[in-house]
């Protein structure tokens, strides 16, 4: 479902219900006369959705986890924010970029509409800009030849799909000056080349094989990563990530419900809620 798209259609909906009545049919209603249903409902709406319409469009958009494909950093069912402009400015609903205001950095963790089916909002981790040659061999990032720093930060355990008890070894890796969790599990590969796609954009820019991968990231285009590297459908399988399919950079979890219930439950500050994400 296209929110957006409804939500613009609203918009103008209710917009031009209003405009009309005020330029044609209120001058032939009585001073005292009631407003009609529907003139009423449009007059009260208007603002709101266009209020929203602005706000959703170009400035934040929230957004829930639905996979634990970016554990242990965001978890299923976080609510995020999502910033707007920060990569520049978008028209509504064709998500044209007509204003640029800067490009995402690696290490930023973006939302953007899966290239295979823009319908589907993903969430992953830049780990490639464009002109980089991005390897992840045997479990090690590697960027334009130099190893990503990274340092081991203990264990994880969760419940994956299934009720599969899964224990993981967490890295906390840095990517330019900033740092961000990650995990692996000892027992998976670093790709599974038979789920690779073989007919995604720019297929001919990346060399698989037991070892891993490597890729050079296309003019235009980003290379992302999961941070539950194990559990993650992201670039290795079905490509680059163009430019307008952006839809911006996630910087907050607004709220969790776990988490709300445990601060009743304890008293205690909330653990997530109004958490930045690294």
């Amino acid at each position: 479902m296209n929110f957006a798209l409804i939500l613009f259609l609203a918009l103008v909906v209710t917009g031009l219900i209003w405009l009309l009545d005020h330029l044609l049919f209120a001058k032939q209603r009585a001073p005292d006369a009631k407003l009609p249903l529907l003139v009423d409902y449009s007059k009260s709406f208007f603002p709101v959705i266009l209020i929203v319409f602005v706000l959703r469009s170009f400035l934040v958009e929230p957004f829930k986890i639905p996979s634990g494909s970016m554990l242990p950093t965001l978890l299923i069912g976080d609510f995020i924010l999502v910033n707007k402009y920060e990569y520049g400015i978008r028209l509504p609903v064709i998500n044209k970029k007509v204003i640029e205001l800067g490009s995402p950095q690696r290490g930023d963790v973006m939302v953007f509409r899966f290239p295979s089916d823009p319908s589907l909002d993903y969430i992953k981790r830049v780990v490639g800009v464009p002109g980089d040659v991005v390897e992840y061999r045997d479990k090690r990032l590697i960027i334009n030849g130099e190893a990503v720093p990274m340092r081991a930060e203990g264990s994880y355990e969760y419940t994956a799909s299934g009720l599969n008890f899964v224990r993981a070894d967490t890295w906390r890796e840095r990517l330019g000056t900033r740092e961000h969790l990650a995990m692996t599990q000892r027992d998976m590969p670093p790709v599974i080349v038979h789920q690779v796609e073989h007919d995604f954009a720019f297929r001919d820019q990346c060399d698989y094989d037991d070892s891993g991968f490597r890729c050079v990231v296309p003019p235009a285009h980003y290379f992302t990563l999961g941070d539950n590297r194990d559990a993650s459908n992201d670039s290795r399988y079905w490509g680059f990530v163009p430019d307008e399919n952006i839809v911006g950079r996630a910087f907050m979890i607004w709220w969790n419900f776990d988490d709300f219930l445990n601060m009743l439950k304890h008293f205690s500050k909330p653990a997530r809620i109004g958490l930045s994400i690294e």
